[in-house]
């Protein structure tokens, strides 16, 4: 990342930490002490972005996660609008970031509460997405990618940071203000694997789809489950 210092929107605001710390379990610590909300903790480094941001939620958590799919489509929208038009960004329900179709990077998230009906008091989502591939050459780990590899090395990290914060708040604005639907459609659009067969929680079964609260519908042979948004949480940041 360049030394230039990332301007954020109004409502946010940012907090450099020293390389060898991670920007995710910073912003835990200090939204746990009661920082403003739309604070993002980021680290200046020459192969990756990582960043988290700090989210004071006024409903209950499993309401709160929409959060967590806002802050991908607000990547997609922001590197969309910096990369050449042939980079294709999907998101995976579980956080991970795909970038053309290959894994590159993912979203963290983790709240002051677990109880999906209470109210968290804070909740952090993070990002990190690879500039480049460490310790491997071009075609060893076809599935994973980082983005100077995807022709998107004249992308300037400090512009994807303030980026996507943009586009990030746009989207939590909406949700706001008009309900999740604007966010649903978006996320779905962007959504890699429904219809699909996976692996989750030690089974196979096929990605149905998503409920209005982005949980997942999940189908094991013809019995058809809903797996909350907030099973993904980490819970020792």
């Amino acid at each position: 990342m360049t030394d230039r210092t990332p301007a954020f929107p109004p409502l946010m605001s940012g907090h450099a930490v020293d390389a060898g710390i991670d920007p995710f379990e910073k912003a835990c610590a200090m939204a746990a002490l009661g920082c403003d909300a739309g604070l993002i903790v980021y680290a200046p480094s020459v192969d990756r972005l990582t960043a988290a941001l700090v989210i004071a939620p006024e409903v209950p958590l499993e309401h709160a996660m929409a959060m967590l799919p806002a802050c991908g489509v607000g990547f997609q929208n922001a590197l969309g609008a910096l990369a050449p038009p042939e980079v294709a960004v999907h998101l995976e329900w579980t956080g991970g970031i795909r970038v053309n179709g290959a894994s590159c990077g993912h979203f963290r998230a983790a709240a002051g509460a677990s109880d999906p009906k209470a109210m968290p008091g804070w909740l952090v989502v993070g990002l990190e997405v690879p500039l480049l591939l460490a310790g491997t050459s071009p075609g060893e780990a076809p599935d994973r990618t980082a983005l100077y590899e995807e022709g998107c090395a004249d992308v300037d990290p400090v512009e994807l940071l303030e980026a996507w914060a943009r586009h990030t708040l746009v989207w939590i604005t909406r949700w706001e203000d008009e309900g999740p639907r604007a966010l649903h459609a978006e996320w779905r659009g962007l959504a890699h694997g429904i219809g699909e067969e996976i692996r989750m929680n030690d089974e196979t079964g096929t990605f149905l789809g998503v409920d209005e609260n982005f949980g997942m519908l999940f189908r094991v042979g013809e019995d058809t489950r809903l797996i909350p948004m907030s099973t993904i949480l980490e819970t020792d940041a």
